[in-house]
């Protein structure tokens, strides 16, 4: 279990470190696809692999714990009328 958690930290803090992008900054690369910039290109894939890593963070580190819901009781509650 620690593993797992320390491996989904770890990959956060990758790409915590990929968003900087520092490397597209002053260079001047060719058009992607023959019109998106390099930079543009760069967050949508960026943007992507940023909505699979919180799909895997949801399945792997969800706290199960919050969904253990209670049902309701049916007595009324203090400031709630009774009928």
């Amino acid at each position: 279990m620690k593993l797992k958690a320390f491996l989904l930290t770890l990959l956060v803090l990758v790409f915590y470190i990929l968003h900087q992008d520092f490397w597209n900054w002053k260079q001047t690369h060719p058009l992607v696809l023959g019109f998106l910039p390099i930079g543009l290109a760069y967050h949508a894939g960026y943007s992507i692999a940023a909505a699979f890593l919180m799909a895997l963070l949801v399945k792997f580190a969800w706290p199960k714990h919050l969904e253990d819901v209670q049902p309701e009781s049916d007595k009324p509650r203090d400031d709630e009328p009774e009928h």
